[in-house]
This record gives structure tokens, sequence and C-alpha cells, in this order.
């Protein structure tokens, strides 16, 4: 793992090198669902600090298992869920993620701020955008992105901090470049409109297109097979 972590790294510089960017302002989330927790340690021996999970159950196995870790006391991991969220399972986050990045509607933001404001914490989220409008796709469109989030400030106990999108399935990362510049583009549009929110986040680019999405501006790349290799999903 740490060949292919360091491999992803070099990509990462080359990309922000390309883009005049800071390869600081490019998160590396280590997408480790389905895997055991060995693999988040090892992953952890080689400078991966971050984790994203689709499930909460995961999220919620791997924080209990990580309490007791004596190789991450000085600097615990970060769990991210990236994965679609249930609200009946909402209430289970509170004080083990530091985002959300797939909130997929206003009744979920609703049912979030909720739950945080019982445990008096704030839910850090990112809006999940379907930019290419695939029907197998969650999120919202980009046309109505203004007014749901307008809806969405009258919570107290969430902070919307950008924008996330799974672009669609492509052998060239290049078809999916239009996608990240529309998502780009759209969060600059938000920060117009929404001066007082801490919108700063693009989570886009996974393991196949993830150069492009850093090209695009794209401040979280969520990589998963190109570092702890291919998913088992009967085991998940």
């Amino acid at each position: 793992m740490q060949k292919e972590i360091a491999v992803v790294r070099e990509r990462i510089r080359l990309a922000c090198s390309r883009a005049k960017r800071k390869e600081k302002d490019v998160l590396l989330l280590g997408v480790s669902k389905t895997k055991p927790y060995s693999a988040l340690q090892e992953a952890y021996r080689y400078g991966i600090h971050d984790f994203g999970e689709n499930k909460v159950q995961e999220i919620r196995d791997k924080y209990e298992l990580m309490q007791g870790d004596a190789l991450m006391k000085d600097c615990p991991p970060r769990f991210h869920m990236i994965g679609h969220l249930q609200k009946n399972k909402v209430k289970y986050l509170p004080g083990k993620v530091v985002l959300i990045h797939s909130v997929d509607s206003v009744s979920l933001a609703e049912t979030l701020d909720s739950e945080f404001a019982k445990k008096d914490s704030m839910a850090k989220i990112l809006i999940e955008v379907n930019v290419a409008k695939e029907e197998s796709k969650s999120g919202f469109f980009i046309e109505e992105l203004e007014e749901r989030i307008a809806e969405m400030t009258a919570f107290s106990h969430i902070e919307i901090h950008g924008l996330m999108t799974v672009a669609p399935f492509t052998e060239d990362p290049e078809n999916n470049r239009p996608v990240f510049r529309r998502l780009r583009e759209a969060l600059f549009s938000l920060q117009k409109k929404f001066p007082a929110l801490p919108l700063t986040e693009l989570s886009m680019g996974m393991s196949g297109d993830y150069e492009v999405a850093i090209e695009e501006g794209s401040s979280i790349v969520r990589i998963g097979s190109s570092i702890f290799g291919e998913r088992n999903y009967h085991k998940a």
C-alpha cells in the first residue's frame, strides 16, 4: 500500500502543478468502505488520516476500534460519510464524522439539524449534486441548488461547506471534465449568492478521474481502489 499511496500523491502533485494550485489545498480522502480495520491502519501508517465510508455501521465499528488504537492516539483519523445516508441512521453520526458529503434532500438536512442539535453539535455537510442528471444517481440538479440551499439556511445546526458529485463512469477521464467544471462554476455562483456560508469545498474525483477533477478545482478527492485495491461487495 505504501507504493500505491505514493503514486496517488505524486499524481495529485503533478495535477496541482498543471493547474497552478498548491498541493496542500487538495485533501486525499482514502475511501475505506468495505475494507477491514487493518487496511485503515496500514493506510494511516503511510500518511492517510481521512477516511470515507458509505455505511453508518462501518463508521461506528471502525470508530470504536480507533479509540483503543495506540497507533492513532496522537492524531486520530477523521471519518467522512460519503454514501447515501438514511434518516434513521443520522443519530449515530454526531461526534464521529468531520464531514457528510452526501446530503441529497432538504428533509435529510432537517434531520441532521435535529439530531446534531440534541448533541449540541454542528453537522458540517456538502450538498450532493447530480450534475449529469443520471437516473441512477442521487442529488440535486444544479438548477435547483440556490432554492434548496436557501431553505437549508433556516437550520441552525448544519454548516454547508460546499458541493459533492459522483461523476459518470467513463473509460476516458476527460469526458468528465465538463461535469467537474460545471460543479466548480456552480460553487462560485453560490458563493456570491450566499456570502455568509463557508462554501469552500468541492468533493469530486475518484480513482479513475481525480487528476482531471483537481485540474478543475476539486479540494477533496475520494480515492478507493487506487489505494486499497478492488472491493468484494459480497462481504460488505
